[in-house]
């Protein structure tokens, strides 16, 4: 089966999307805000959208099962990186992104020993939520504020990434220990 499939294209467009993203965090606020996480909501749309067409097109193909990931990954590290590059998230509240962070270097490592063994981990419903309510909380920081909104957006953003940290620790050690058998 070919490589270009709508997945994969997908997949491109969302590795696409983290440069800008990125570059977006050195422009006036808040409207570069705005913009940065409406293309950071965009790629997340994408990664949805990837799986649902694998699925439904029935255009899975091995490159695409190991591109969407580290595409998952970049889009995650850049952003969570630049928000503790420009001191969004510092203090105490670095923990959950360095949770965040070491939790997807290990799934990554635990799943490239696996591949050599044939073997995969399946993704979790609880990984999904866990996926949700990082691209939420991430999105929020992001935002970092709006003008006459009730609540203060950044600390929902922040509550939202401890809550996912808690949701990755949970998901990185079912992972740990569904690949310690096959070790």
């Amino acid at each position: 089966m070919s490589q270009t499939t709508v997945p994969n294209l997908l997949t491109f467009a969302r590795i696409a999307l983290v440069p800008v993203v990125v570059t977006l965090f050195y422009f006036d606020r808040p409207l570069s805000n705005w913009i940065a996480a409406s293309i950071f909501v965009l790629a997340c749309i994408t990664d949805y959208l990837d799986g649902y067409f694998a699925r439904a097109l029935k255009q899975t193909t091995r490159f695409g099962i190991f591109l969407d990931p580290v595409a998952d990954k970049l889009l995650v590290a850049a952003t969570l990186l630049m928000l503790v590059g420009l001191g969004r998230i510092q203090g105490f509240n670095l923990i959950p992104a360095v949770i965040i962070l070491c939790r997807e270097i290990l799934v990554s490592g635990l799943r490239e020993f696996l591949a050599e063994t044939r073997r995969s981990l399946p993704v979790t419903s609880l990984a999904k939520w866990k996926t949700t309510i990082q691209m939420i909380a991430l999105a929020l920081l992001i935002i970092e504020t709006v003008p006459g909104f009730p609540l203060p957006i950044d600390l929902l953003g922040t509550i939202g990434l401890w809550i996912a940290a808690l949701l990755t620790l949970i998901t990185g050690f079912d992972y740990l220990r569904a690949g310690l058998k096959y070790m």
